[in-house]
């Protein structure tokens, strides 16, 4: 099983939402079987791009007109299970914090964004994954999403999208 990657897209407008869509849908996404999107969506509709797809997402610092997401969830695939959250605070102790979060669920992975940096490591036996950006790469080196995959366990591939 593979899953498609999402967070801080930052998107303004449902043209920009469809677009951008298309081109993971095209590429780095073509073959996913869900996609997980972990805040700052920023706009309504993003999901509907996907319309083929589950899609899972959680509300980020910049979602005011996503109330009714959650701030957290966690999400279970072929028997693994994902906590999503987007972050919160400076990017300095973010890891911990998530790890935090979730400290009491027994999660396989934890997703996250907030940092817009791209970041796969094991963190003891949790997976910490955040995708960086799709649009907004800040001090990133460029723009990426991310993949996991489960296959007797779960792994994570940081995608360059530029």
């Amino acid at each position: 099983m593979t899953i498609g990657v999402l967070s801080d897209t930052h998107l303004r407008t449902p043209e920009e939402a469809q677009s951008l869509a298309d081109k993971l849908l095209r590429g780095p996404f073509a073959a996913v079987d869900a996609i997980l999107h972990a805040g700052d969506i920023v706009i309504p509709g993003l999901e509907d791009c996907f319309v083929s797809l589950p899609f899972y997402a959680v509300r980020g610092n910049m979602d005011f007109a996503l109330q009714e997401l959650p701030i957290s969830r966690i999400v279970a695939f072929a028997g693994t299970k994902i906590g999503l959250i987007h972050g919160w605070g400076a990017a300095a102790n973010i890891e911990s914090r998530v790890l935090s979060h979730f400290a009491n669920d027994s999660v396989d992975a934890i997703v996250f964004g907030h940092s817009h940096k791209p970041l796969c490591r094991k963190a003891d036996s949790v997976l910490l994954f955040n995708p960086g950006s799709a649009t907004d790469r800040r001090e990133a080196e460029c723009h990426t999403v991310g993949l996991l995959t489960i296959d007797n366990g779960i792994y994570g591939e940081i995608i360059p999208i530029d």
